[in-house]
């Protein structure tokens, strides 16, 4: 991270952990919070915050265990990430923001609003993520194209395995790429798993477990606040359940890059002007 108008900070949340955060932009506009996926770092939203900070005040979080913030030995599950991200804002004094949560981060935000409503957030940004991770054996294919599941219990299982052994940098660096184009260039894909790897493979297996076993269907239909769903055509993360996951949301729009956007998982990084064009449109119309 070299761009001189990023500053790093951080905020104690759950009795001393400390989160890590990086902020950008002078606070005369909206606030934008960014909140990574599972394994995934503030670092790595570096292009909106560059990119957007000349509009908005840009803050992206660490998330425990993940980047640089701490990494205690316990509180590896949606809920308690939920919880930091809430006393994070508050310590902040954050009110009225646009949020986006990207891939699990969407899932802290779902459980973020099942706990505490929509305290402290104007509008959302959903950017790929399932509303259930996991197939149910008993699910048609409609519903499992819906739901947008990529594991079954035995895969989440295995790959969890894979995660806490031996060659868990091995593994990550295989899931990470079924996340990215294959034309994404070299250099950045290392970085991409390079700052994944900051949070112990141990840890980002107990989450992984967690979050695919997570089921926020039922929280979707009660969202009251402007959302925006963004998917790709070139993501693991199928667009039938983007789209389905906006239908559940009252008045909701819907954003789906195409194969040749460089519409994959972190199309927020391989097409981040699309992207940071997309997110502050909405913002502006909201």
């Amino acid at each position: 991270m070299t761009a001189s108008n990023i500053r790093k900070g951080s905020v104690t949340v759950d009795k001393g952990v400390r989160l890590n955060y990086l902020e950008a932009g002078t606070g005369h506009g909206r606030t934008l919070v960014l909140v990574p996926g599972w394994s995934q770092t503030a670092e790595q939203f570096r292009f909106q915050l560059e990119g957007l900070s000349d509009r908005y005040r840009v803050i992206a979080f660490d998330l425990r265990g993940h980047g640089d913030s701490d990494k205690p030995d316990h509180g590896y599950r949606i809920q308690r990430l939920a919880q930091d991200l809430h006393q994070a804002l508050a310590a902040l004094v954050l009110g009225d923001v646009t949020i986006l949560g990207h891939s699990m981060g969407c899932s802290v935000l779902w459980c973020y609003f099942d706990l505490f409503g929509a305290d402290r957030i104007a509008r959302y940004v959903f950017c790929d993520q399932a509303s259930f991770l996991t197939t149910d054996p008993a699910w048609t294919a409609e519903q499992t194209a819906n739901h947008g599941s990529i594991f079954t219990p035995e895969t989440v299982s295995g790959t969890a395995t894979a995660l806490r052994g031996a060659d868990g940098a091995v593994a990550t660096e295989g899931f990470l790429r079924t996340m990215a184009t294959e034309g994404i260039d070299a250099e950045q894909f290392r970085w991409i798993v390079e700052v994944n790897l900051k949070m112990p493979r141990a840890h980002a297996a107990t989450l992984l477990y967690n979050h695919c076993h997570q089921d926020w269907r039922d929280v979707l239909p009660r969202i009251d606040r402007p959302s925006l769903f963004i998917g790709g055509k070139a993501s693991l993360v199928p667009t039938t359940c983007i789209a389905w996951n906006a239908s559940q949301v009252p008045g909701a729009k819907l954003e789906i890059f195409e194969v040749d956007e460089k519409g994959s998982h972190f199309m927020f990084i391989e097409n981040p002007a699309k992207f940071n064009e997309v997110v502050a449109g909405f913002m502006e119309a909201a």
